[in-house]
């Protein structure tokens, strides 16, 4: 048992790396600390716990990972008046590296639910699919589909058990049920927001300006699925951690469609940089 007047919070707050226990002509009892001596074994001599007992360290090693874990893409959705625009990028990357152009940034949880990934793609790929489960447990046990409220307030619960752990996630969970059309965003600490329009990742803010311009309820779907597209097309021109294939879905009343896949760089040359004023010439 912990001896009295020491809480076991506070033992895990000590930082025990000075003990010194390679010193082979000293008595290690000796050398531990009151709180670690408690937990010895009486039939296994010098018996102490492990390195992970050190919380302090294990929280300045989460500190320095978080300083150089350089990460960016760009996802956004918004609410129309007949359905749910997502639009999202595709590239990977790690500080200046980039790892991969063809990352499928949108988790189909079900039919009628869509989940988009910015942060850590494991973070986001492992807890958006666990909820694909538990949505269809949900519908085993109730014998009807979870709405988008509790599906997003699933992952929101999830993620909050591990709040300062590491994660690294900001996801919108998007669908249609009985109450219309539902947009959510959820990060790693277990936020959990209701709205119309988001933008999660390193090129949101230039994605904001594009449909902060263009966005009205009354879109039609080509409208609004044209407006997603060339909202992320203007944040992978500009933020260097974001491009590769542009993809756009559209969530109806029955169901979520993949409306578009379309590398960045077509786009750029054979649509938008056409429509771009040339240079003035100074001569």
């Amino acid at each position: 048992m912990i001896k009295s007047g020491k809480s076991f919070s506070s033992i895990l707050d000590e930082d025990y790396s000075s003990i010194n226990l390679r010193n082979e002509n000293d008595d290690l009892e000796n050398n531990l600390p009151m709180e670690l001596s408690v937990y010895q074994n009486e039939h296994v001599d010098h018996f102490v716990l492990p390195p992970s007992i050190n919380n302090v360290g294990f929280l300045q090693q989460k500190q320095e990972l978080e300083k150089s874990f350089a990460k960016g893409t760009t996802t956004l959705g918004f609410v129309f008046n007949k359905g749910i625009v997502i639009a999202v990028d595709s590239r990977a990357s790690m500080g200046n590296y980039i790892s991969s152009q063809n990352v499928k940034k949108v988790i189909e949880i079900n039919p009628y639910l869509l989940g988009t990934m910015a942060g850590g793609a494991a973070d986001c790929q492992f807890w958006e699919r666990y909820l694909g489960m538990e949505c269809r447990l949900y519908e085993l046990r109730n014998k009807r589909r979870i709405s988008v409220a509790a599906a997003s307030k699933l992952l929101s619960n999830m993620v909050y058990q591990y709040k300062d752990y590491g994660l690294s996630m900001g996801t919108m969970i998007a669908g249609w049920d009985h109450t219309g059309p539902n947009l959510f965003m959820v990060d790693n600490d277990g936020t959990r927001l209701k709205g119309t329009r988001f933008s999660v990742g390193s090129g949101s803010l230039f994605a904001y300006g594009v449909l902060d311009q263009g966005y009205r309820p009354d879109l039609t779907e080509e409208e609004a699925c044209e407006l997603g597209r060339r909202a992320i097309y203007h944040a992978t021109h500009r933020d260097a951690y974001s491009g590769g294939i542009i993809n756009v879905y559209l969530i109806r009343e029955d169901g979520w469609t993949k409306i578009s896949s379309t590398d960045m760089n077509e786009l750029h040359y054979n649509v938008y940089a056409k429509d771009k004023q040339p240079p003035i010439s100074l001569d």
